[in-house]
């Protein structure tokens, strides 16, 4: 299926394609497909003189494309408030219970402490 703009071979206008569902009772049972400008219809869709389209603009090549963006330095998002062991979180807050203070997943502080890291299976109370 092409698009919808047309050059019509009857009126040579540039002009769109108007798709009619042909039906029988309720069941549809085809599409008519006639020119928006002159009514000419067209017998199949394999008929219809659509417009060529021109190829889109290259905006960027791949020269322009760079390299992977890495955001962290190796081992730097380690030491992020969301691996820390004063880093604590609720459904309403993430909170550093060090600095007393409401904090994001993504922050840093000098004072990192590793978190223990707990086993899925022991239940922690």
């Amino acid at each position: 299926m092409g698009g919808v703009e047309i050059i019509c071979r009857n009126c040579g206008a540039d002009t769109l394609l108007k798709r009619e569902a042909v039906y029988d009772g309720f069941n549809k049972v085809g599409e008519k497909l006639t020119c928006s400008g002159c009514g000419h219809e067209y017998p199949s869709e394999s008929d219809v003189p659509f417009k060529a389209k021109a190829t889109d603009p290259q905006i960027f090549t791949d020269a322009d494309r760079s390299k992977e963006i890495e955001i962290f330095d190796d081992g730097e998002a380690e030491h992020l408030c969301r691996y820390c062991a004063n880093y604590i979180i609720n459904p309403f807050t993430q909170f550093c219970s060090l600095h007393k203070k409401e904090v994001q997943a993504t922050d840093t502080c000098d004072q990192f402490e590793q978190a223990k890291e707990q086993d899925d299976a022991e239940p922690s109370i």
